[in-house]
């Protein structure tokens, strides 16, 4: 089995160099995309995300290495396997992100991307301290497929290295490549608290995937960043824990165990309709 080195890791110098540049960049053309104590906020929180990553990727590979024992198939680690699982890993990709979108469950993760008012590559680094736990189930089938599991990670890591620089105001329009590319101004709409833009492009590397379920929208009207209820706190605390939180609060209130499941697995932002009391 061939050793893979954690690319996220590899990358860290990168991600810092090129968020420095954007902030000289920023600074130039007058764009105010920074604010201190929220680029802060999401560093702590990136930095969490590594540290906790640490722990949640050995029990992910553990799980996986499990799992690939009863392989259907046996794919080793040729090109054509490599190819293979761009494609699976991107759609596995996609339908991790829109259930995130769709399921309060995954979104108490997942909100904490979503939780800053800016968009820079800041906002990139503003990762989860809690979704490594969970994520993993939407690339349980590949393994089982008889991809290897350190190929799995790898490629995982892959398409959060491309997902890094497309968190940036500064590059408009990419031409043709906006047909099948995840993009600046496509993620730019998935960032969005626009109406129209809400739970939209969902892509990872690949747009294909929003274009052929349904989920895509192009960048008309100038995105407004943040939550729909925004949380409005630089604590990393709070933004790692308060919509889990919440959601302890509403089950835990619920009148029913039907309610209670709605308010853990429902729609983000759904409540019922409480009858005030004579």
């Amino acid at each position: 089995m061939p050793q893979i080195p954690d690319l996220i890791h590899l990358a860290i110098p990168a991600f810092i160099l090129l968020l420095v540049l954007e902030v000289v960049a920023d600074a130039y053309m007058r764009r105010d995309l920074y604010q201190v104590k929220d680029t802060a906020a999401s560093l702590t929180m990136g930095l969490g995300n590594v540290f906790i990553g640490l722990v949640a990727k050995g029990m992910v590979l553990a799980v996986f290495t499990f799992v690939h024992k009863f392989a259907i198939f046996k794919i080793g680690y040729t090109w054509w396997a490599w190819a293979l699982i761009f494609f699976a890993d991107d759609f596995s990709y996609y339908w991790f992100h829109r259930v995130s979108h769709e399921c309060r469950f995954f979104w108490a993760s997942h909100v904490v991307h979503h939780s800053s008012q800016r968009y820079n590559l800041g906002t990139a680094l503003r990762q989860t301290w809690t979704g490594t736990l969970m994520s993993w189930i939407f690339w349980l089938w590949l393994p089982l497929v008889g991809f290897p599991p350190l190929m799995i990670l790898t490629m995982q890591a892959v398409s959060l290295l491309y997902q890094f620089w497309i968190h940036t105001e500064i590059v408009r329009h990419m031409g043709p490549l906006e047909a099948v590319m995840n993009t600046p101004s496509h993620h730019r709409v998935h960032h969005g608290v626009n109406e129209k833009y809400l739970d939209r492009n969902h892509a990872g590397i690949l747009i294909i995937w929003d274009r052929m379920f349904g989920t895509y929208e192009p960048e008309v009207e100038k995105p407004v960043y943040g939550l729909t209820k925004n949380i409005n706190t630089y604590n990393p605390l709070r933004i790692a824990f308060q919509e889990w939180l919440d959601i302890w609060n509403d089950a835990r209130t619920a009148p029913t165990w039907r309610l209670k499941m709605r308010y853990v697995f429902g729609k983000p932002g759904w409540k019922e309709e409480r009858k005030a009391s004579a």
